[in-house]
């Protein structure tokens, strides 16, 4: 029998247009920000969008202005349950997000738009309420919602109501934000108390006491933001860590610098209640949600300015230095016990609980 000629494969014809986990049905997970999400987004949304530019996944676009300057540029939908939870609702929640995505490319919020889906049935106090809400925390915040739109489905098409956001700003001359400037020796900043918002949210949908009154810590960011950069003008990196919390964002932005990012666990400032809930329900608190704290990344000559920045605001007065950057195991995220021993810290696959902002 004569050996037939194999041709070489052409594997640079081969494509696999949605390479994702769950093909075939979307899941809650898909929504929750950690892997599934990103899955979505790289494989599914990018390459249908074709725009390149967004692969750095920002939580806001920064965009050059003909006339000059800079614009940066988010939009964001809100569909948390319950609707009202101690410390907010889901109407000053979309305000302080949206302001909160804007201030972590360092600009300061001009405009937002407020756009409402709402399901038939809903009480109109309710949504007066959450209105109300809206309004004030754009008062609160100093930023106008200056265009929106309002969108009514049949009843059991929604869960009573959710609202859509975008927002501009300007971005300061100078100012470059940017995931992939985490350089090694670069220190690694917490504004405040972590896993508030999470663990708010869980115990109120679930029925559970933790023996104190957990509340949401949202809140609007850009103050803050603007003292950091007035104390230290080269931030690399700024985050809210919002779905899957410190650790999806530092996972986040390993990977996306191409550096090691190690965290102390003694130094992450977890309040005791959100400690023992986290411990009954086998959770960590480094990916419970938050909605108003942020991470900074700064050159470690410049840490102790920027703790003294964060500390001298009434947003930031529990920040704490909680990590550093480094060359060591590009692209992971390490978690250190005080003994010194390391685990590695992963993206969340979906989201803990879902349907948090």
């Amino acid at each position: 029998m004569t050996d037939l000629p194999i041709a070489p494969l052409d594997v640079e014809g081969w494509s696999c247009p949605v390479p994702l986990r769950h093909t075939d049905r979307i899941v809650l997970g898909h929504g929750g920000g950690g892997v599934l999400s990103g899955e979505l987004i790289e494989h599914l949304f990018l390459p249908a969008l074709g725009d390149e530019t967004n692969a750095e996944m920002r939580d806001s676009a920064v965009l050059g202005l003909p006339c000059g300057g800079r614009l940066a540029f988010t939009t964001d939908s809100y569909v948390v349950s319950p609707l009202f939870f101690p410390g907010g609702c889901i109407g000053d929640l979309a305000v302080n997000g949206t302001v909160n995505d804007l201030a972590m490319s360092g600009a300061q919020p001009l405009a937002l738009s407020a756009a409402f889906i709402l399901e038939e049935g809903l009480e109109t106090a309710t949504l007066g309420r959450v209105a109300q809400a809206l309004g004030d925390a754009a008062r609160a915040a100093g930023v106008r919602i200056v265009t929106g739109d309002t969108k009514v489905v049949d009843r059991g098409k929604a869960d009573q109501l959710f609202i859509n956001t975008a927002g501009v700003g300007l971005v300061p001359d100078g100012v470059d934000i940017r995931p992939d400037r985490a350089t090694p020796g670069d220190v690694v900043l917490v504004s405040g108390l972590i896993g508030e918002h999470g663990v708010a949210i869980m115990s109120l949908r679930e029925g559970i006491e933790f023996g104190t009154t957990l509340t949401s810590d949202t809140a609007p960011l850009h103050g803050l933001v603007a003292d950091l950069l007035a104390a230290v003008p080269d931030v690399h990196v700024l985050r809210d860590p919002t779905r899957g919390g410190v650790a999806g964002s530092l996972s986040e932005i390993a990977e996306v610098a191409g550096a090691g990012i190690e965290v102390e666990e003694s130094a992450l400032p977890v309040p005791e209640a959100v400690a023992a809930a986290c411990g009954f329900l086998g959770l960590d608190p480094m990916h419970v949600a938050n909605e108003g704290k942020l991470v900074a990344i700064v050159p470690g000559e410049h840490a102790d300015a920027a703790l003294a920045a964060l500390r001298a605001h009434p947003l930031g007065a529990q920040a704490a230095v909680i990590g550093t950057v480094t060359d060591q195991h590009p692209g992971i995220l390490v978690a250190r016990s005080p003994l010194g021993a390391g685990r590695v810290v992963s993206r969340p696959m979906g989201e803990q609980l879902p349907r948090i902002c």
